[in-house]
């Protein structure tokens, strides 16, 4: 009986992370195609229009590189540089606006964040330390000492967290790639890191 339930619970190792990870990717497949205003059938011989689904997923990532292209030669032209400038003051846009932009570019811009994990001290009596990612060194510009540091500290199974502002003594670098720290944070700690 024990090696029965041994035998169950291995297959459960294997069977629930691939179950998962297809059902989200089937989500995440027909969210996206849903974000399309229409559809894009394939004419099969004999069966007629048949929607494939991963095609709006294409359109769209072919469309945002198509349009990153273009943006590359255009993000000089005063148009542009008019409309952005627009956007930015405007009270309500400006906050949205912003706010969007810094996130992407914190992930793929040129100004990348959450590549320097650290280890915080939140309480230093009960040694409470938490994983984040400093965000800003210097913090004058809005009235704050020099000697804090802007850290975000993400939460376990989920893409929130909170942005938490630290003497730097609280903050210790640790020796890892942003990414591999990520995951580690996001899996509850149970990541292997590399």
């Amino acid at each position: 009986m024990k090696k029965l339930l041994n035998y169950f619970f291995q297959g459960l190792l294997v069977v629930i992370p691939i179950s998962v990870t297809i059902v989200v990717i089937y989500k995440i497949i027909f969210w996206i195609d849903g974000l399309l205003p229409f559809q894009l059938p394939v004419k099969l011989p004999g069966i007629g229009d048949v929607n494939i689904p991963g095609l709006g997923i294409l359109t769209i990532v072919v469309g945002i590189t198509i349009f990153g292209y273009f943006a590359k030669f255009f993000v000089a032209n005063p148009f542009f540089l008019l409309l952005e400038r627009l956007l930015e003051r405007t009270p309500l846009l400006k906050i949205i606006y912003t706010s969007v932009k810094d996130l992407i570019e914190a992930f793929v811009g040129e100004k990348k964040r959450f590549n320097q994990p650290v280890l915080v001290t939140v309480n230093k009596e009960s040694q409470v330390q938490r994983i984040g990612f400093i965000t800003k060194n210097d913090l004058t510009e809005i009235g704050i000492s020099n000697q804090k540091l802007a850290v975000y500290l993400p939460f376990s199974y989920g893409f929130n967290g909170q942005l938490v502002i630290v003497p730097s003594e609280n903050v210790e670098k640790i020796n890892a790639s942003g990414t591999e720290m990520m995951k580690f944070v996001i899996s509850g700690g149970v990541t292997e890191v590399d």
